[in-house]
């Protein structure tokens, strides 16, 4: 297991990105790039991949995601986590099941509501769902008292 380690100023450009799409009425997705350490995977960037989105979906093109593993590549990074809006409750649906970047055992897939209209870099934990990938590949909705074991904002 390796803990998401996260600090408050790229909470701050996720939410940007995913407020600008939500003005638009969209979704959008953002990955967690980070570095394995003694601590757990350290976030080093925020990226918005080129996507496809709508009210209610998203998806990474395959051009987009041959850029993204460049850059994981060039950087040795790997994705920690993968952010996304939804336009009303924040849960894992059939579609960000099926179209999930994050495809590893103990993955992280959080959700925000509402197209983060309201949320902010400290209202983020409360306002979000966190989702892990089990091992038999399914999302499962974390507990509030299991997040601090898979994921840290500092």
């Amino acid at each position: 297991m390796s803990k998401v380690i996260c600090k408050r100023h790229h909470i701050e450009e996720t939410l940007k990105h995913l407020q600008e799409a939500g003005r638009r009425g969209n979704e959008c997705v953002v990955l967690w790039l980070g570095r394995e350490s003694a601590a757990g995977i350290e976030i080093e960037a925020v990226c918005r991949p080129a996507q496809v989105a709508g009210a209610d979906i998203f998806r990474i093109p395959p051009p987009a995601m041959r850029e993204i593993i460049g850059i994981l590549a060039q950087h040795g990074w790997k994705i920690a986590a993968q952010v996304h809006s939804h336009p009303r409750e924040a849960f894992h649906s059939l579609a960000d099941d099926k179209w999930a970047i994050v495809r590893h055992e103990n993955a992280l897939s959080l959700v925000v509501p509402y197209f983060a209209a309201q949320t902010t870099a400290f209202s983020f934990m409360q306002d979000q769902k966190t989702f892990r990938l089990s091992a038999d590949n399914h999302w499962q909705e974390l507990a509030a008292w299991e997040i601090g074991k898979w994921l840290q904002i500092s």
